[in-house]
């Protein structure tokens, strides 16, 4: 049974067409979402199914007595209120009113919003959004009508609202770029592109291939048509005799052909090499504290950033993430160590919130600003070639920027931090507001990025896909380091949890309480602490450890490597593809090694400062 169906639905801002007569349903318990690129209708989509705006053409029809709830993708609150009470709106009824408080306290908790008597004013973004969230969670609704709901959630707030919406028995239209989210709980994902909307049966996983499916029998069926016309082209060529109705039927049948438009495909993103040189000094902390007040972010944290570095920084909300990119960009001094930034080292910062943007400029001068022409791999290419290739086609980039979508700002304003070409780039949670094709173009810039990244992030997949190195906040401005991404940070993370409760049980069992340590441990705990105040003698890292073990015969093997595809070329000199093919191969193979060589001298020259008997503070 239809909940909500939606027929013939158009829709335009100004000059922009969203949708042009598309049609949509929503079953009882569907859990759907909606994706597609920043300004195609995303959010539109959802206030005209939530009854919140008009489309200009179709119509919107629901089901008697449904009760439907909308989370905007940034929610405003009455002034003067204060949390509880905007959680609470709406949601008082005869039957709950005993227990609705303690559900929404509790829903509070769950989001890290603890202070339920604080103004909304006082809040950030992000907690805005969270407390807008429990609000439309505590309703009783049959549809709920979600816009990014992952924003600003930490990981496991988003495991939390996973298992909720898996539970939940109504309906959901949602719309995030939370892949792994997507895949746990949608049963349908909608995709809006190019004005059209298509609906696939499936999680995201099967989306893909769904839509790999769709486009390609799309352009199979546009070389059929190009193979017709072709020959129709020559027909009319030799002269069509116009008298006959054979005649004309063949001429109307060669008209439609030409006239026929053509599957429009996806541009293409490519922001290669535009990028700066990064010497041998990086970036280095070195002992790195800071607090406010008595809350402890970081505590003598210590890191030195190799060159190809791809690190994610992970934690709850407020735990100092962001602090800890500040402090590496110097926009934040730190109470206690050294920040060491090399000369060559260029710093892009892709932050939280969008820098101040001028909003009466056009999309292009907004990118001129930074620059006129570009450096890339084919050479310079001009700030609208860039512009196109990122997704602002011509008719956009002398538009205002006023004019633009919030997620359309994001992306502009991603693009202008990667055209200004830095060797280390910081990023902080960036995928928040970005749609996942954007977000898939970054990933595949940054596999080629030759430089350092590193990312602030709550999205899993973004993390997987991204990141070599994890290090999580784990309380008291403790900063751990784990290897792999995210999903081998939590298996990690899962086996230490399982083995420390393991060990509590165990000395409980023995005759000590669960929990206690023995009275050696102050003592050691002392020891720790005094030996931070003396100099320590330096040492290689378990990782550094390994390397400097393997590193030698790693080289070896791809210098072999690099001859034997060599000689391979020779062979392959009149081959044309496989010549291609056996040049790139070679080519990957000469940049690993270039990254090796770099890692053998920091690894010599560590080597030689600690058989030097150097010592560190």
């Amino acid at each position: 049974m239809n909940l909500l169906t939606i027929e013939n639905l158009t829709k335009s801002y100004t000059d922009r067409q969203l949708f042009d007569h598309v049609s949509f349903s929503l079953g009882s318990g569907e859990k759907v979402g909606v994706i597609g690129i920043n300004g195609t209708g995303k959010s539109t989509l959802l206030r005209i199914a939530a009854g919140l705006e008009e489309p200009d053409g179709g119509t919107v029809s629901m089901g008697n007595g449904l009760q439907v709830r909308y989370l905007p993708q940034t929610p405003v609150f009455k002034e003067e209120s204060h949390v509880l009470a905007c959680v609470l709106s709406g949601n008082v009824t005869e039957q709950n009113k005993w227990d609705i408080e303690s559900q929404a306290k509790a829903m509070l908790n769950t989001l890290d919003i603890p202070d339920f008597t604080q103004p909304v004013e006082e809040l950030s973004g992000g907690q805005r959004k969270r407390v807008a969230l429990a609000n439309t969670l505590l309703s009783s609704s049959d549809i709920l009508i979600l816009d990014e709901p992952t924003n600003h959630l930490d990981s496991e707030m988003a495991g939390w609202l996973e298992d909720y919406l898996k539970r939940f028995r109504g309906a959901v239209i949602m719309v995030t770029h939370d892949r792994y989210f997507l895949d746990s709980i949608c049963s349908r994902i909608v995709e809006l592109d190019k004005r059209c909307l298509y609906s696939y049966q499936a999680n995201y996983s099967g989306f893909l291939q769904r839509k790999a499916e769709r486009e390609a029998m799309a352009l199979a069926a546009e070389r059929k048509r190009q193979s017709l016309l072709k020959t129709e082209l020559a027909w009319m060529m030799r002269g069509a005799r116009a008298r006959s109705t054979k005649q004309k039927a063949h001429i109307q049948r060669f008209e439609e052909l030409r006239d026929a438009k053509a599957p429009e495909s996806d541009a293409g993103v490519e922001i290669n090499s535009v990028k700066s040189r990064l010497g041998k000094t990086t970036v280095e902390l070195h002992g790195i504290s800071k607090s406010y007040g008595k809350n402890i972010l970081i505590k003598d944290f210590t890191y030195i950033f190799l060159k190809d570095d791809r690190i994610g920084v992970i934690g709850r909300n407020g735990c100092g993430k962001s602090t800890l990119m500040k402090i590496i960009m110097g926009a934040e001094p730190p109470d206690e160590g050294e920040l060491v930034v090399g000369q060559t080292v260029k710093l892009g910062y892709f932050s939280q919130e969008n820098e101040y943007m001028d909003l009466s400029l056009r999309v292009i001068d907004y990118i001129r600003n930074v620059a006129e022409y570009v450096p890339t791999a084919d050479g310079s290419i001009s700030a609208s070639q860039m512009l196109e290739r990122f997704l602002f086609p011509p008719d956009i980039q002398y538009t205002v920027i006023e004019r633009l979508s919030g997620g359309e700002r994001r992306r502009l304003y991603l693009l202008r931090v990667l055209m200004e070409a830095p060797n280390v780039l910081i990023l902080d949670e960036p995928t928040n507001d970005l749609d996942i094709r954007t977000l898939m173009v970054l990933e595949d810039y940054l596999d080629t990025f030759p430089g350092i990244v590193i990312s602030v992030s709550h999205d899993r997949y973004f993390l997987d896909r991204v990141t070599r190195r994890i290090f999580a906040f784990e309380g008291n401005g403790t900063l751990v380091q784990y290897e792999g991404g995210y999903t081998d940070y939590q298996t990690a993370a899962e086996r230490k949890r399982a083995e420390q409760e393991a060990f509590e049980n165990d000395r409980g069992q023995n005759g000590r309480p669960g929990g206690q340590r023995e009275n050696v441990e102050p003592a050691a705990q002392a020891w720790k602490q005094d030996s931070r105040m003396k100099p320590r003698k330096l040492k290689f890292t378990f990782q550094e450890q390994r390397d400097f073990e393997t590193i030698e015969g790693e080289i070896e093997a791809l210098e072999t490597g690099i001859l034997e595809k060599e000689a391979a070329i020779e062979e392959a000199a009149a081959n044309y593809g496989r010549l291609s093919r056996l040049m790139e191969e070679k080519q990957e193979l000469e940049s690993r090694l270039e990254e090796k060589m770099e890692r053998w001298m920091y690894l010599e020259d560590l080597a030689a400062r600690i058989e030097a008997g150097e010592t560190v503070s």
